[in-house]
This record gives structure tokens, sequence and C-alpha cells, in this order.
């Protein structure tokens, strides 16, 4: 089966662009040929077996020396004189799609478009997969093709937001053959929005990549140390993701002040991301007089395998997670969770394996003190969340659910 895999992001740095690349990659290894559309600012990694087609965005001088880099001369040329759009925030796009002007939003399109037509006469697929409701699934819709959509659920924030898009997203979603949601939560937020997809949603829950997540046996002490983190026999903490507000890092900031008052020395707090958060995240570390917090930006997926596999909790303490891919990351590597019962998370975040508790910095204090005093009483748990997560939630799992999903909408 030849799949077009599209994603509004790059393939690095958000939920959606983590899960393109993920389910191509798995397509590749059940003997599939898979090409995949998204926006760059810098020329992608090669990877063995991939079909890349970046459309590429200039937004910045870091992206435009980023690009440089690594494209063509004639690549870096023909880049769109804007950074790519998104939704909240990325790594390397702080760019909405409600900050395009009228130019900006019709280059987007041609360029998506000429590049969708394009990979539709060379690759010839045989079905288009598209992240989010949203408008590049609108450009997908224009070509009679088999085509189906993941709401990933940051499209539907965008819905609500910004009315002016709305008429893209509800023609994908009428014209679609299959939308895939990702948690209980999302899949009602999703119907409840497009009523016309009520008929076609399948509820499939995100998996993770575990070629890439599972335990390692590290030193800790030495691992904090390539950060600049001093350790001292410290209880480890640690969030990762985009510093956006949803994620609500302030509230998690919050409650470090508390365990920290509560047991001070005892703990070492680690923040792993970067976004438009960032420098109002930092600025509250030190109105708080936060004494153990290291903010060390983005990571790669193996550096925060290595994080997951020598801290003692994780912590996604979201105002609200359509899913939560990183939390399942973290399981996978046998880190316990603690979670909020905002959204997606407690779809899979069970007593076994950490707990779920209100986005509020008294309950999550006590969570983390109690996933704590939990690991200490039963030595052989990381062990437990691991395996939990491999049996349930691994991509090569997934991916066979996913392909059923592709013949079903091809034998229509």
């Amino acid at each position: 089966m030849k799949v077009l895999l599209i994603n509004h992001f790059p393939l690095e740095g958000s939920g959606s662009g983590t899960y393109t690349r993920d389910v191509a990659h798995f397509l590749l290894k059940g003997g599939h040929d898979v090409c995949i559309i998204f926006p760059e600012n810098k020329e992608p990694a090669p990877v063995e077996g991939m079909r890349y087609r970046p459309v590429y965005f200039t937004g910045n001088t870091e992206a435009i020396a980023g690009a440089a880099s690594g494209a063509t001369a004639s690549t870096v040329t023909s880049a769109l004189p804007f950074n790519y759009p998104c939704f909240t925030t990325h790594p390397r796009s702080t760019t909405t799609f409600a900050d395009l002007d009228e130019q900006q939003l019709a280059a987007y399109f041609t360029a998506f478009e000429q590049e969708i037509a394009r990979a539709i006469e060379d690759f010839a697929p045989d079905i288009i997969h598209v992240q989010h409701i949203w408008l590049l699934s609108y450009l997908a819709s224009k070509h009679d093709l088999p085509f189906i959509i993941t709401a990933h659920g940051t499209d539907l924030m965008g819905y609500e937001k910004w009315p002016e898009f709305r008429v893209y997203a509800n023609e994908a979603a009428s014209a679609c053959n299959r939308v895939i949601t990702i948690s209980k939560d999302n899949c009602k937020a999703t119907v409840d929005t497009f009523a016309q997809i009520k008929e076609k949603t399948v509820l499939l829950s995100n998996g993770y990549n575990n070629d890439i997540f599972y335990p390692e046996a590290l030193d800790r002490a030495a691992l904090l140390a390539t950060y600049g983190v001093p350790y001292n026999g410290e209880k480890f903490v640690l969030f990762a993701g985009k510093l956006a507000h949803f994620k609500g890092v302030d509230v998690l900031l919050h409650a470090v002040k508390k365990y920290e008052g509560l047991q001070p020395d005892a703990f070492v707090t680690v923040i792993a991301g970067t976004g438009q958060e960032d420098e109002n995240l930092r600025r509250l570390a030190k109105e708080l007089d936060l004494k153990s917090v290291f903010f060390i930006g983005h990571q790669s997926q193996a550096q925060l395998r290595s994080l997951y596999s020598t801290a003692d909790v994780f912590v996604t303490p979201s105002r609200y997670e359509p899913f939560g891919l990183v939390a399942l990351e973290a399981m996978a590597c046998g880190l316990p969770v603690v979670a909020t019962n905002k959204g997606g998370l407690s779809d899979f975040v069970t007593s076994e394996v950490g707990s779920v508790t209100n986005c509020d910095p008294d309950d999550i204090c006590a969570a983390i003190l109690s996933e704590m005093e939990t690991n200490e009483r039963l030595p052989g748990r990381r062990a437990l969340v691991a395996e939990y997560a491999l049996q349930r939630f691994s991509m090569t799992h997934y991916i066979e659910e996913l392909d059923n999903i592709y013949q079903e909408v091809l034998a229509k």
C-alpha cells in the first residue's frame, strides 16, 4: 500500500509531528510505501526508505541559517518568507495561523496545494492520511482519493479561537472517509464540534514508538551533570513538553514551591522543552524563589529516553491534554506519571502506573509525594510500568489497527 501522510507541522517538536514520523516508520517496517508532506524551516534529517516532501518556510534568522546549512540554494530561495504557522507554539515557530495576512495565507495554500498535487502525480498514493481537521485536510479533500484525518485536539482549539478558518475545517470533515480520534475526551469533543462525522469516527488511542522508548540503565548523577544540574541524592521530578499555557507548567512550579517547602533540599525538578511561555516560566521560578528547578530546553527523543529512565516521577500538569503522548513515552521507560484529569490522560494513566489528579498545585504536590512513597514501597515498579505501556500502547500494536482502518476505507 502507498500512503501519503500530511501534517501541518515538522516531524519533531509537536505531538502530531512525532505521531506522523512514528506512523511512517512503522508502516515502512510493515512493508508499505510512505511519502510525507510537512512544513520545515531547516533541512530534515534523512531516514532510510522514507520519502520527504518538505514545504520550506523562513521565519527568522535561525530558521534561514538552519535551512541554508543543509538545503540547496534553490530550496532556500523558494522558501515562503515567513515561519510556518501553529495552533499555539512550536520549538521553532511562534507564528500562529491567525498571524498570517491575506497574502501569506494565499501563499501557504498555494505551496501545499502544489506539493500535494506533485506527490499524487509522482507517488500515486492509494490513500491520504492527514493530521488535524484543518487547512491541509481541506486541500486533500480536493483530490479524488480516499483520505482519513486524525484529530489531535489542537485543531479543535484553532476551530474555537479562529472562526475565519472554520469553513475549511468543515469542508474537510464532511469530505473525509474516516476521522481517527486519539482519546475518549478527544472523540467526544471532535464529534461535538463536527456533527457530520459521527458515523465515520473511530477511537484509536495513540501509540508510542517502542523502537525509541524503553528503559535504560543509566547513572543519574552523571546524566544530570551533562545538563549542568548538580545532584546529591535528591528525588528527581521531570516535565517534558511544549512550554505553552495549556500545558500548565506554571501550576507545576507552584507545586514545586510546596514540596520544596515541605521537604527542603529533597528534590530536583527538571523542565525540558521550549515555547512561548519559556521566559514567563523562568521569571515565575525566580519569583517563587525555587531552589532546585532547572530549565534544559528542547531535547531529542533519545535524550528524553535517558531522562525518563533516570527520573522518579514524570508530571503532566496540563490544563487540557487531548491525549498526552509524552506521558506514555515516559511510562514506556518505566517512569510513573502524575497527570491531570483534563482530557485524555485518564484513558491510560491508572493507579498501577501513576496518579490522576486536579490541575491544582496542592493536588499535584500531594500526588508527586504519594508517587515517591509508592516507588519506595514497590522497588520493582519501574518494570511493571514499562510492561504496561508496551503491552497496551506500543506503535507495533497501533499500526496493526491503523492498517485495518486503511483497508476498510479502501474496500468501500
